[in-house]
């Protein structure tokens, strides 16, 4: 459940105004391993983004990537670093120390993952929970959204986060998956995520597959059969 604006600083909730950020948080991280700043210090908090994606798009790729989805996605990703520079720096205006995360960025090559789970920034804030096909989903925009992450260590009221999944019973992500890499696992905290997603299946199935688009970093067919986001969806198109 995530807190109400009210509790953050005014001059947040400002920023986040401004910049049309319509869901973000604040999550207690002190007992996660965080990156490190320049003197070797730790965050302790961080603010996290979601950023919805276009849903028309979003539903057009039920059946496999195009190209509108991988600009999409690369659309997404350059808004969210640029707004989680700008937080950055102005959360060091404030005369606190911050430090965003890239979006989607890889620095792990091997097991196929960044230096921090932006996914456990956004349960910790409150936003949502981890589904079945292993992405954030969100009461508001489904699993249709990228996720951006500021670390800081000013104190923030944080949101209470969320610990169990709402997918009940729910399987089209697994059953529709092309490449059989999800498996079946209903998420809470601390489930390592190799009992969810088979990563390696999922990577090679994209890059021989889907190549064409954003270099087979792209699939998007288990969000894109999501409940949760089909729910938005409709509701534009009423």
């Amino acid at each position: 459940m995530k807190l109400p604006t009210s509790s953050f600083p005014s001059w947040l909730i400002t920023w986040m105004q401004i910049h049309e950020v319509a869901l973000w948080g604040a999550a207690d991280l002190c007992n996660f391993s965080t990156p490190e700043d320049s003197s070797g210090q730790r965050f302790p908090f961080a603010l996290s983004l979601a950023i919805p994606m276009n849903p028309k798009i979003m539903g057009s790729i039920q059946q496999g990537p195009n190209h509108e989805y991988g600009d999409e996605y690369v659309r997404v990703n350059n808004q969210i670093n640029e707004l989680s520079k700008k937080l950055e720096i102005e959360i060091k205006d404030q005369g606190f120390r911050a430090q965003a995360l890239a979006a989607s960025d890889r620095t792990d090559t091997v097991n196929i993952k960044g230096d921090f789970p932006q996914k456990t920034a956004a349960t910790r804030s409150g936003l949502g929970w981890i589904g079945r096909h292993c992405q954030l989903i969100t009461r508001k925009y489904g699993s249709w959204i990228r996720l951006g992450t500021v670390f800081t260590d000013m104190a923030l009221t944080c949101g209470r986060p969320v610990e169990r999944s709402f997918c009940g019973s729910c399987t089209r992500c697994i059953d529709e998956c092309p490449a059989g890499a999800l498996k079946g696992k209903s998420w809470h905290p601390g489930l390592p995520r190799e009992e969810i997603l088979d990563v390696k299946a999922c990577d090679l199935w994209k890059k021989e597959h889907y190549f064409k688009y954003h270099k087979g970093h792209v699939c998007g067919i288990c969000s894109a059969v999501c409940p949760y986001g089909l729910k938005v969806l409709k509701k534009q198109d009423r």
